[in-house]
């Protein structure tokens, strides 16, 4: 799954359009390097999103959309 689409469906951002600037601007690394809006995202990979005052570091635990089930495990906030 793309990148700017695993954000917004994990609902990590709340829109693919905010996500997708926000990779462009190098403010998202997945496994320790710049990732672009396409970057094809694997089970196992590291998002870490820098915001303004803090960065969020979660582990991508799946791919697919499950009701009432989290997409990522939360490693720092």
């Amino acid at each position: 799954m793309r990148l700017d689409k695993y954000l917004k469906v994990s609902r990590l951002m709340k829109r693919r359009t905010v996500a997708k600037d926000v990779a462009e601007k190098s403010k998202i690394n997945v496994n320790g390097k710049p990732a672009k809006p396409g970057y094809q995202l694997k089970l196992g990979d590291t998002i870490a999103i820098h915001y303004a005052a803090k960065t969020i570091i979660v582990k991508v635990t799946s791919l697919q959309m499950i009701k009432d089930q989290m997409m990522y495990d939360v490693i720092q906030a």
